[in-house]
């Protein structure tokens, strides 16, 4: 059976960057299963994909503008450090959850100064080319459970709300709005 829309797919895959650092792989646990055409994935990896047949084994390379979309300077946001909780121990590289009025997005610390923190919004393989060696473990029809499931899950493309996006809604044509300080 090949690879197409609303058909339930697993896949082993490892993902590299530019110079062949493994950046993820399910080679040691579980394939990754999802549905095919429902914007599970990044849509690069999915559009190429499309086709394929269990057993196969491929190597696909994604651009950024398929993938977690380029990188944004307009996503580097500086915030007063009074706008943080005082307990909340803050270090360069943490992720924090943020509320904004479109939802809550993931926020990278990026520096910490004597009075302000500059976050960063961007997805962390945003502006990254990716490359992925990918083997088809299977593809079948869905359940009637899973089509349900997904079928309800369409708010945004990528299978759930923006938070299912990772903070980057730009891979799945929605918005996640802007950081305000007023959100942290």
């Amino acid at each position: 059976m090949q690879i197409a829309s609303q058909k339930m797919v697993k896949i082993h895959y490892t993902l590299k960057d530019d110079s062949g650092t493994v950046i993820d792989s399910s080679i040691d646990g579980e394939p990754l299963e999802y549905m095919q055409g429902v914007g599970s994935l990044i849509p690069g990896l999915e559009r190429q994909l499309e086709g394929h047949e269990e057993g196969e084994k491929l190597s696909v390379t994604v651009a950024p503008n398929e993938a977690y979309g380029e990188y944004e300077e307009s996503l580097i946001q500086k915030v007063p450090k009074s706008q943080f909780d005082p307990a909340l121990k803050l270090e360069e590289g943490q992720l924090l959850q943020a509320d904004t009025v479109n939802g809550s997005i993931t926020v990278r610390v990026k520096k910490i100064d004597d009075d302000s923190v500059t976050l960063d919004s961007n997805h962390e393989l945003a502006g990254k080319t990716l490359h992925f060696d990918v083997e088809i473990v299977g593809v079948r029809e869905p359940t009637e459970l899973e089509l349900n499931q997904y079928s309800m899950n369409d708010a945004c493309s990528c299978g759930g709300g923006c938070s299912g996006c990772s903070g980057s809604c730009s891979t799945c044509g929605g918005s996640c709005g802007e950081l305000d300080e007023d959100d942290l």
